[in-house]
């Protein structure tokens, strides 16, 4: 079984599988069962400036999208940061600590944008024996109107300046963690870095409307017939998490930057996509909340097993898949490929028929007995008929080979060859 021991930003644990800061992780109580599930790190709830607590709402705190199977897809989150005292969650930060000291405990905290509020709430859990802090720069909803999470996070400077007071009064690592309602997420990203942050996390939340009720017309969940945005997260979210976090990874301002994921992990595969796109750690909260915390365990073993198959350790999974990812204009514009169905697999359903001729290229013909094949003179590769069908590998893509002539635009293929040459990038001949 492959060992995944993980050592970040200095921080070890059993393995790379974290409970993100979020309900799941308010309460010893909830950490320990987690723990005692195989999970090998958290990020306690978000804590707040010593003094009366924040005040959450007693109703309905989450909205739902769901698939077609009524598959949870998506939470839109109207909580704020921890509402129990400050002097409580130390209290239980510490013994949690203590008594699972191979596990990893960190502390998010968010606090007013001054540097007393943060010299404070450091001094505050200097002896919980926490191993690290993570800022909460990314909270969109609630605490961002009081001048905290996202609205610092969309302002690189001040990212910097708290991130600055945080590592000079404190000698724990500390993890910035990132709000994706910004336009660039590498700007931020560059701030923590140029503060000292010893590493980045990301996603935060989305903020997001999840419903409308068509009965009250109010925002879902709904308080007293009203609703609120919020913060939006789960398996709907990960193609905008890999995303980011592939731009961190490959940016040369940050490349290097430690990066802890979050954003839709649910299988050990999700895991191990954020990890080759540079992620050392992954975060998880949607998953455990649908699930439960033994939902770590497939995790674990399914990585376990990827790992050992390809003869893999985590360290060589991590960053695995950054050098291929790149820009759109240094995609090669000479791979050609032309989708063929497998009949023996074909279950007839038409889906790839339809999808096509009424919405692509018209590029598949059907017999009268059902026959679907694919007319390479028409065929552009798009792949929507792969994306369609039910069928896995009922549909697959073939390359040509050079030298081979291209049925729909008559040229044979050639040697790579990107936009930044091409004859029609007007760009490409203003520098000849």
């Amino acid at each position: 079984m492959a060992d995944l021991t993980t050592n970040f930003i200095g921080i070890k644990s059993p393995n790379p599988f974290w409970l993100a800061s979020a309900p799941p992780t308010d309460k010893e109580y909830n950490v320990r069962r987690a723990y005692e599930a195989g999970w090998g790190g958290v990020v306690w709830k978000t804590l707040g400036s010593e003094g009366p607590p924040v005040v959450n709402v007693n109703g309905p705190r989450y909205g739902a999208i769901w698939g077609a199977d009524r598959r949870l897809l998506g939470l839109n989150n109207i909580e704020l940061i921890t509402d129990r005292p400050l002097e409580v969650n130390l209290r239980e930060i510490k013994q949690v600590k203590r008594d699972y000291p191979d596990r990893a405990l960190v502390i998010s905290l968010m606090v007013p944008c001054d540097e007393e509020s943060w010299r404070a709430i450091l001094k505050a859990i200097e002896d919980t024996g926490a191993d690290g802090v993570e800022l909460n720069f990314g909270c969109p909803h609630g605490m961002s109107e009081r001048g905290m999470g996202s609205a610092v996070g969309q302002v690189p400077e001040y990212i910097e300046m708290v991130t600055r007071w945080v590592k000079q009064h404190s000698r724990m690592p500390c993890i910035v963690k990132l709000t994706p309602n910004i336009t660039d997420v590498r700007k931020p990203a560059e701030a923590a870095k140029r503060g000292g942050a010893d590493a980045v996390s990301l996603i935060n939340t989305i903020n997001s409307i999840t419903s409308v009720n068509l009965d009250s017309f109010a925002p879902e969940p709904t308080i007293d017939g009203k609703g609120a945005h919020g913060g939006y997260c789960g398996p709907a979210v990960k193609p905008i998490a890999l995303s980011m976090v592939s731009e961190i990874a490959r940016n040369p301002e940050t490349r290097g930057l430690p990066i802890s994921g979050i954003g839709g992990v649910t299988t050990w595969r999700d895991a191990a996509e954020f990890m080759a796109l540079g992620a050392g750690t992954v975060q998880v909260c949607t998953a455990a909340m649908t699930y439960g915390f033994k939902v770590v365990q497939e995790m674990i073993s399914g990585l376990s097993q990827y790992l050992d198959e390809h003869q893999m350790s985590v360290g060589d999974l991590v960053g695995r898949a950054v050098p291929n990812v790149t820009d759109w204009n240094q995609l090669n514009l000479n791979y050609v490929t032309k989708a063929q169905i497998d009949q023996d697999l074909c279950i007839k359903c038409g889906r790839c028929y339809a999808a096509c001729e009424d919405t692509s290229h018209q590029a598949i013909a059907m017999s009268d007995d059902r026959t679907f094949t694919v007319k390479d003179e028409d065929c552009v590769a798009c792949n929507l008929c792969i994306d369609v069908c039910p069928v896995e590998s009922c549909i697959t893509m073939r390359q040509l080979g050079k030298g081979e002539v291209d049925p729909r635009t008559g040229k044979t293929v050639g040697d790579y060859a990107n936009w930044t040459t091409h004859p029609n990038n007007p760009m490409a001949q203003a520098a000849e």
